[in-house]
């Protein structure tokens, strides 16, 4: 074991029931050839990943090379959801946020809807019903353009403040991965924020394939035997997140 990973292994080893961990790699449509690389990690491992796919920059080449990994029998697997619309900014003033204040119902629910029109020509009910917003943010009119539909949960921080009106399930990430390892930090920050998260019942890790390199991609080959060897770690798609949702599983014609 690497001894990065050591603050890890202790922090699973104090639970008394097993964490559930899970992944998000975000913006799926930019950096192709990254993106495969990091799905061949997982692969390698059979550790799930789900990907946040932003729909404006979803290509056919891509959709269909997605496909074909969401098809492989066996542990692990992809899954994919929808992340934003075209992941650009409409705030003129503070943090950027493509479903801010800037934007109101009716406008949040053409982008939200047609990107999910767009997910489900490419992948069939593969597409899970589930929704990351870019930067992590939103607003109360984006949690309620997702009930009206349909949607069955929102991804963002674990920081994020709670919407206000009628509740959406939440499926919150609570760790950084490329915030944790930028330059300069080495590998102990991120080590122990991991170790941190795992006192939880869930720890989601969020991971961005376009800024990552071979060096994030080793130390991926470090943790995952970890996480999915130990027995106080599950690793799970972010849909066995939500009880009781059961998927039925149809390919658009595309991939038949």
């Amino acid at each position: 074991m690497s001894d990065w990973c050591f603050p890890i292994a202790s922090a699973l080893d104090r639970r008394g029931t097993p964490c559930t961990v899970f992944f998000r790699d975000d913006d799926a449509g930019w950096e192709d050839r990254r993106l495969f690389a990091l799905l061949d990690v997982f692969a390698r491992h059979a550790v799930p990943i789900d990907l946040a796919v932003i729909p404006s920059a979803l290509t056919p080449m891509l959709a269909n090379a997605l496909l074909q990994r969401m098809s492989r029998p066996g542990p692990g697997g992809v899954g994919v959801h929808q992340h934003g619309h075209a992941h650009v900014n409409h705030e003129r003033e503070g943090r950027k946020c493509e479903f801010g204040p800037s934007r109101d119902y009716a406008a949040q629910r053409e982008s939200i809807e047609s990107g999910h029109e767009a997910l489900i020509a490419a992948f069939g009910s593969l597409a899970d019903r589930i929704f990351t917003p870019p930067w992590n943010r939103c607003t109360a009119d984006t949690a309620q353009v997702l009930r009206d539909l349909g949607f069955d949960a929102l991804s963002r921080d674990v920081t994020a403040k709670p919407l206000p009106g009628d509740a959406i399930a939440e499926i919150p990430v609570a760790v950084d991965w490329c915030k944790h390892r930028a330059a300069g930090t080495g590998t102990d920050v991120l080590g122990a924020r991991i170790a941190d998260a795992l006192a939880d019942e869930r720890c989601g890790i969020m991971l961005h394939h376009a800024v990552m390199d071979e060096a994030d991609l080793a130390l991926l080959d470090d943790l995952l035997p970890l996480l999915r060897g130990h027995p106080m770690s599950h690793c799970a798609p972010m849909t066995d997140l939500l009880p009781g949702i059961c998927r039925a599983v149809e390919l658009p014609d595309a991939a038949l």
